[in-house]
């Protein structure tokens, strides 16, 4: 591997395997809030899909590599994503509502 594709490889390491959770500023509409709990509710599902993906040999036609692990992270915030858009398991409801209060107590 040369050292441009190793500089290249590790930079990518960093963005696909810590992503930052969504963030709200100082007071939001109720739009930001509930947006932001989705965007939350994806984040959290895609984290623990991850561990899934960790032991799952890849398949043809990629057969692994770095491209293949960047894909994968790809593929699963996607996952994530698409699980909160389809109803979620709940959390960004929760979320909103904690939202709602904390600016409430403001």
């Amino acid at each position: 591997m040369s050292l441009e594709n190793a500089v290249t490889f590790q930079a990518e390491q960093l963005f696909v395997n810590k992503p930052v959770a969504p963030s709200l500023g100082k007071k939001a509409s109720e739009e930001q809030a509930k947006k932001v709990a989705r965007d939350f509710e994806s984040f959290f599902i895609a984290q623990m899909l991850q561990p899934m993906f960790r032991e799952v040999d890849p398949a043809e036609p990629f057969s692994g590599g770095p491209g293949e692990e960047i894909w994968r992270g790809f593929q699963v915030e996607q996952y994530g994503k698409a699980v909160a858009r389809s109803g979620g398991i709940g959390i960004a409801d929760m979320v909103y509502r904690e939202i709602l209060k904390a600016q409430e107590s403001r």
